[in-house]
């Protein structure tokens, strides 16, 4: 029997959470799939050092080193850093290594050397005063895949959502929602939930925008104008979907019963209940890949970086359910 291709951990902001994320998810590991870190090593061990970690680290330089040592070391596949890192002040010199871990993974990924990967949270801004023009990983990680189409999904047991749009202002999130959107992501929604949850016929949930659903139209019309037409339109093409239902009933115990996945029309729609619901184990999951990528569903946490406070339960949350959808996908 082909032993399980490992997993890989992408370094994120440096100067932030994700080393101290990466060491505790190795000190917490069982017998789920070996993973490796992309980071700098020497970074990583005076972390551990520092931190009071018994991690050892050990330096690997392909992907197959990892299972091996990885029962007594974290195989760390190294990414140099061009300055020194001063936990909780990004340096956007790092922003190479930063993309680079990133690239380095995607790049994997498609040569079939790891079954996927998770990164750790980058500084948007960091990188973008470095010359990165993408709004988020999602973009980023798209691109670097060929112009794929992707959606957004944050997941835990309780809870799926998909926020059609993402990084927006509130004001600029509604002139943005269009039936093409909803669809597009109902559709991708639906086509990741059947490969990489292994859900046969999915059902989506589709939250209004307006309160009341709109009211019939006398606190909004998008729900008629906008939302109604794109469900219509996915139901046929088969998705099985129902809405525009109202925010505010959609999340309680017993309506979740009813759908796999929610789809919101904005960012907070979508966030707030997921993180209240789940707020240390709610994964990032980026759907429409040809390959499987999860994070935490949180930042850097500049403010408590290098203190070690860092609590790594998304992160290990987000190996294992990578683990369990690359087991799916036979990898």
């Amino acid at each position: 029997m082909t032993a399980a291709l490992p997993l890989a951990v992408t370094m994120g902001e440096p100067a932030g959470v994700g080393g101290e994320l990466t060491l505790k998810a190795w000190l917490a590991r069982d017998a789920a799939r070996p993973f490796f870190a992309i980071d700098d090593p020497g970074r990583l061990a005076a972390l551990a050092g520092r931190l009071g970690l018994d991690v050892p680290v050990r330096e690997i330089a392909t992907p197959g080193e990892a299972a091996e040592a990885f029962q007594t070391a974290l195989p760390v596949l190294p990414v140099a850093l061009d300055v020194p890192v001063r936990p909780g002040h990004p340096d956007p010199a790092n922003a190479p290594a930063t993309l680079a871990a990133i690239e380095r993974a995607v790049a994997m990924a498609q040569a079939g050397t790891i079954a996927g990967f998770a990164t750790n949270p980058i500084q948007k801004k960091t990188l973008q005063d470095a010359g990165f023009r993408h709004p988020g990983h999602t973009e980023f990680l798209a691109e670097l895949a060929g112009g794929r189409d992707v959606a957004m999904m944050l997941a835990c047991p309780a809870l799926r959502v998909v926020p059609v749009t993402i990084h927006l202002s509130l004001a600029d999130a509604v002139r943005a929602l269009q039936p093409a959107a909803i669809v597009r992501a109902g559709r991708i929604a639906a086509a990741g939930l059947k490969s990489l949850f292994g859900i046969a016929r999915p059902r989506l949930a589709v939250a209004a925008l307006n309160p009341h659903a709109g009211e019939q139209g006398a606190m909004g019309d998008e729900e008629s104008r906008v939302i109604l037409p794109a469900i219509e339109a996915l139901r046929a093409e088969g998705v099985e979907v129902r809405g525009p239902a109202p925010a505010d009933t959609l999340f309680h115990p017993a309506a979740r019963a009813t759908y796999d996945a929610a789809l919101c029309m904005y960012h907070d729609q979508a966030l707030i209940p997921i993180k209240t619901i789940d707020f240390s184990g709610g994964v990032n999951v980026t759907l429409g890949l040809p390959f499987v990528r999860t994070s935490p569903d949180h930042g850097t946490a500049l403010d408590i970086a290098g203190t070690g406070r860092a609590d790594p339960t998304s992160l290990i949350a987000a190996l294992s359910m990578a683990d369990d959808m690359a087991r799916r996908r036979g990898t």
